[in-house]
């Protein structure tokens, strides 16, 4: 497996709803451990991990073809949540 620079920047919605969720939990839960801890880099890869999930794309998903995303799902709307317009 190969992985494509090119197309790790083309933004796309890669991330599940389900991982989306779980991105999330985990994002917030490293936020949670850099407060406590005071580690600048728990904190930096919280707020990467919660970017992924609220956009719905993952650079490495891109660049490696890869995605998550249920074919059932609903499709994501303009900012990366599913809400109705």
């Amino acid at each position: 497996m190969s992985f494509d620079f090119k197309k790790a920047l083309k933004r796309e919605v890669n991330v599940g709803l389900k991982e989306q969720k779980m991105r999330y939990l985990a994002g917030s839960g490293l936020f949670l451990a850099s407060v406590f801890f005071g580690n600048i880099p728990l904190l930096l890869l919280g707020g990467i991990v919660v970017y992924t999930a609220f956009f719905r794309w993952c650079p490495a998903y891109s660049g490696l073809g890869r995605t998550t995303v249920d074919p059932n799902e609903p499709p994501a709307a303009c900012c990366g949540h599913n809400h109705e317009h």
